[in-house]
């Protein structure tokens, strides 16, 4: 497992800490990791408990969730984008977000439909709450009950998010589709852009890599794998075509969380 720092020393560095969850392959935390890890910024990854209090987190980013990124003294980021733009601030090379502005339209629009509320992530963690609630183990329902508690939960979105998954999957599987016309292995343009990654790392809440790729705790691998029939539907080959060329290629395996 990779070595993290406790909150309270992480805080008194300096430099760039990632605050991520041990154990668990979280999607936004996995992305923010393989943002730095494509350029190369060094960083200390501090820890925060899944289901605990984290008060120490609390004082010092003013939530408990993860990942957060901080930067020296700077103010703590623990949204997606404003984590993105300070990666691109402090090492603008390569660059993750185009410069050409239909391009950058272009992937923040998609971005936010993987990263943003109500997009993928967010809708499959609502299914995921709705399956614990109704878990037949405690530990399941305590999951659910503090996943709920700090990102909120509705048992209507719930039910309706295997039809919004399923738009975003048959949006994402189009626009790779056109790029591959065009000559290109990438969502935009024709070089990676922090949509790649946002998409490779997002991908195993539907099918996590292989246990040699990804060792990942059991119960989690169940819980990510997906059995809807509606979003087995619309999981086109060549969205997991695509995220297993961006990890060969330009991400760090095996994952180690």
């Amino acid at each position: 497992m990779a070595e993290y720092t406790d909150i309270e020393k992480a805080r008194t560095m300096s430099g760039l800490r990632l605050v991520l969850t041990p154990g668990v392959p979280g999607p936004w935390g996995e992305a923010a990791k393989g943002i730095l890890h494509v350029k190369k910024l060094p960083y200390v990854q501090a820890r925060q408990e899944l289901g605990g209090e984290n008060i120490p987190l609390k004082e010092w980013t003013a939530q408990t969730s993860a990942p957060v990124m901080i930067w020296n003294d700077e103010r703590p980021r623990s949204v997606w984008v404003d984590q993105l733009y300070l990666a691109e601030r402090l090492q603008p090379n390569p660059p993750l977000v185009p410069a050409e502005i239909d391009e950058r339209i272009l992937m923040f629009g998609y971005a936010s439909e993987i990263c943003g509320e109500n997009g993928f992530g967010w809708s499959k963690r609502l299914m995921m709450i709705h399956e614990g609630i109704g878990a037949s183990n405690e530990s399941g329902r305590q999951l659910a009950s503090y996943l709920s508690a700090n990102y909120g939960y509705d048992a209507t979105a719930a039910k309706v998010a295997p039809a919004r998954i399923a738009g975003i999957l048959k949006a994402l599987g189009a626009r790779l589709e056109q790029q591959q016309k065009r000559g290109s292995r990438f969502f935009v343009g024709g070089s990676l852009t922090a949509l790649d990654i946002y998409w490779a790392t997002f991908a195993a809440l539907l099918e996590p890599l292989p246990d040699d790729l990804c060792p990942m705790p059991a119960a989690f691998r169940r819980v990510y794998t997906n059995v809807d029939p509606t979003i087995k539907a619309a999981s086109a080959p060549i969205l997991f075509e695509h995220r297993d060329f961006i990890y060969k290629n330009f991400l760090q395996l095996p994952l180690d969380f």
